[in-house]
């Protein structure tokens, strides 16, 4: 959770689960931004739908019961409501549909990449190279991320979530996420990135990420890999441009 001053009122990010938490994480990528607005719009629909069926229901359940009515009429079909009931649902399935498909079109959509990394996930940790900055085998960007257990986690660390080396990037700039497992299948999501690719075994699966702010984002392998499924966590911290090059610079040398 980041803390915030936008004209002088502190706010508080969601970058991570919380207990009894219902509602989504807070968007820091374009892409989580759209999934959020879309599953408010169908919400919308989902509102009205509930009330007319409940209306329809409840009136059905008064004007039809056998004390006020104890001969029954028979109603072979009504033209107009037919009519009303196909009508009403394929409009509403298409202002579901138009959204949908411009966000999943979106969402697959690479755009012309600043960095490049590469995800790996073995059971039951995270190996990430910066092939971008491998100049040679001697020379290479690339480290393992394990979770660090409870008995070692320092104060303020989150339980089973926090790992020893953290993915670093920089925000507001354009990447690509590689995915890939080197045994079973996983799954790389980190919900306040709107992210969730699965990692297939020979094969290479990718993704765009734009952060919009600078923070600490938590997510986990969210495909059933064995054992220690629930304890391999992933960590993003979006940092500064100049921050992330120090960064760099420390791990080549």
């Amino acid at each position: 959770m980041i803390l915030k001053n936008i004209w002088l009122f502190p706010i508080a990010y969601c970058d991570a689960a919380e207990p009894w938490q219902l509602g989504f994480q807070d968007a820091a990528t374009p892409m989580m931004q759209g999934i959020i607005d879309l599953h408010h719009d169908i919400f919308f629909f989902l509102i009205i739908i509930l009330i007319s069926v409940l209306w329809m229901l409840v009136r059905a359940l008064w004007h039809f019961h056998y004390k006020r009515n104890p001969i029954p009429e028979r109603i072979v079909h009504g033209t107009t409501i037919e009519i009303i009931w196909t009508i009403f649902p394929s409009i509403i399935s298409m202002f579901i549909a138009i959204p949908s498909f411009a966000l999943l079109y979106s969402m697959d959509e690479v755009v012309d990449p600043t960095i490049t990394i590469k995800a790996i996930g073995h059971q039951w940790y995270w190996t990430y190279e910066y092939s971008d900055y491998n100049s040679s085998d001697e020379q290479s960007l690339t480290f393992d991320s394990y979770m660090i257990p409870e008995d070692d986690s320092e104060l303020g660390q989150l339980r089973l979530l926090e790992v020893d080396n953290r993915v670093v990037i920089p925000a507001r700039t354009h990447l690509r996420m590689i995915i890939t497992p080197a045994d079973v299948l996983h799954s790389w999501a980190v919900p306040s990135l709107g992210v969730k690719c699965d990692a297939v075994p020979g094969r290479l699966n990718q993704t765009s990420i734009f952060i919009k702010r600078e923070g600490v984002y938590y997510g986990q392998c969210s495909e059933i890999c064995g054992t220690n499924h629930a304890f391999m966590p992933i960590v993003v911290e979006a940092v500064s441009l100049d921050d992330y090059v120090s960064w760099v610079s420390n791990k080549l040398d």
